[in-house]
């Protein structure tokens, strides 16, 4: 199993993603935009497509920011999806799956920062990739936005703050507006980037402080996330035997 990272920002990193690739001794590539670094010509070499978060959003231009191509990035997940690969995308990259597919991403109705609960829709629990979430499971957040929904998705899990917080818009195509990969490390990392503007949310309702956030154990979650890729493994496999 090759898994391609698309890394829009040195303190967006893959995280649990990441120990996970590293524990079941799959290989590793990377597209780390903010250093320059180009995104693959074709998915050819791609078993697992995973495209991670960032300040940016779909509508961010070139000018605007100019290590962050969405045309190309939406064109390298429809490249492959159209090859019947796994595609997973966090927060913004969940987003970018939603443009690729022609479903536009929306503002969520509350940002969420910090550790907070999602719940399973009836799709989700009858899903047998995340059913094993339990109804109710405490995720990481740090977002704004969220993906837009064509025809065929299915929303998996929501949030008080959010009601597209996991979406399946295939058997291999996976969003994840939260962040279930945060790990303590990753989590400082958005601390240091971050910290300004969260000393002026003070008075948001799903928006932690740092001491809060430094708190958190998100092994739990990891672990979760980790079943969750191991099935979707499988059913690449399946898909592609």
């Amino acid at each position: 199993m090759n898994v391609h990272f698309v890394v829009h920002e040195s303190f967006e990193a893959p995280g649990a993603y990441e120990n996970w690739v590293r524990e079941r001794g799959y290989e590793a590539s990377y597209s780390r935009v903010y250093a320059g670094e180009t995104l693959p010509r074709d998915a050819d070499n791609i078993d697992l497509l995973v495209v991670l978060g960032g300040p940016q959003d779909p509508a961010t231009t070139l000018e605007q920011c100019p290590h962050f191509n969405a045309a190309a990035e939406c064109h390298l997940i429809s490249q492959a999806i159209n090859a019947n690969k796994a595609v997973v995308g966090i927060c913004l990259g969940s987003q970018l799956i939603g443009e690729a597919l022609g479903a536009k991403f929306g503002h969520s109705p509350e940002k969420e920062i910090g550790k907070y609960a999602i719940s399973l829709t009836a799709e989700g629990k009858a899903n047998s990739k995340v059913a094993h979430f339990g109804d109710v499971l405490e995720v990481g957040h740090w977002h704004n936005d969220m993906p837009g929904l064509t025809d065929d998705a299915k929303i998996l899990a929501m949030s008080e703050g959010c009601p597209r917080q996991i979406v399946e818009y295939s058997k291999l195509v996976y969003g994840f507006q939260c962040h279930m990969e945060l790990t303590r490390e990753v989590v400082e990392l958005l601390i240091e980037a971050s910290e300004p503007e969260l000393n002026t949310l003070t008075d948001r309702r799903f928006v932690q402080q740092p001491a809060i956030l430094r708190q958190h154990d998100w092994n739990e979650m990891n672990q979760k996330l980790f079943t969750f890729l191991d099935k979707l493994v499988i059913e690449y496999k399946a898909a592609n035997a």
